[in-house]
């Protein structure tokens, strides 16, 4: 019997996201090294980071859906974001990219959907560059920030310890001038392998 095809969906990241985008998040933080955060959040102390990213602005998150087969509910598969990449004021033509997808959800393209979205919603922001700490070894998020014109700038050698060792950060890097032009050259059909950066 043929399994069901969901669809689907990239949209920008909404309050009631909340708890399911904070469930996704401490997998990560429990699980993995991707991020460095080390204790995981309760929605409420997650809220502040929803709401600094609105639906305009250089600061966006988006969030990859599907629909199941009754149409009835929609379950969060991913999402992507750019913040800033410093505090002080000359960094503001700058931002950090991330994209973390649900355990389950690699294979589908869904992070090249996800950046895909993004970088289109950036297009017409005052942006200069966008960078990605990627923790090592992570081939599959080198891959999606590749393919969608990320450069490798540096390492952080042993920069942070979790799970009793010391991981390294490569920093990668891409010029957002020519964010349309990048964008429609990338197929959003194509599946890379899941993928995910430190945040």
């Amino acid at each position: 019997m043929p399994s069901e095809r969901t669809e689907v969906q990239v949209r920008p990241g909404a309050e009631s996201d909340l708890g399911a985008l904070t469930d996704l998040y401490n997998h990560y933080v429990r699980e993995t090294p991707i991020t460095f955060d080390t204790a995981v959040f309760t929605p409420e102390e997650r809220r502040p980071w929803l709401l600094s990213h609105p639906e305009d602005g250089p600061y966006r998150l988006m969030v990859a859906t599907d629909t199941d087969p009754t149409g009835t509910s929609q379950r969060i598969l991913g999402y992507a974001t750019s913040s800033p990449f410093r505090a002080k004021p000359a960094y503001a033509t700058s931002v950090e990219v991330t994209v973390y997808l649900a355990p389950d959800a690699g294979g589908r393209g869904i992070g090249t959907l996800l950046y895909k979205a993004l970088f289109e919603a950036l297009a017409d922001e005052d942006l200069h560059r966008a960078y990605a700490g990627i923790a090592q070894p992570n081939e599959a998020s080198t891959r999606l920030h590749e393919r969608f014109g990320f450069r490798h700038v540096g390492t952080y050698r042993e920069v942070g310890r979790k799970f009793g060792r010391y991981w390294d950060v490569a920093w990668y890097e891409k010029p957002l001038q020519a964010a349309r032009e990048d964008v429609s050259r990338t197929a959003p059909t194509a599946s890379p392998s899941p993928s995910r950066t430190r945040r």
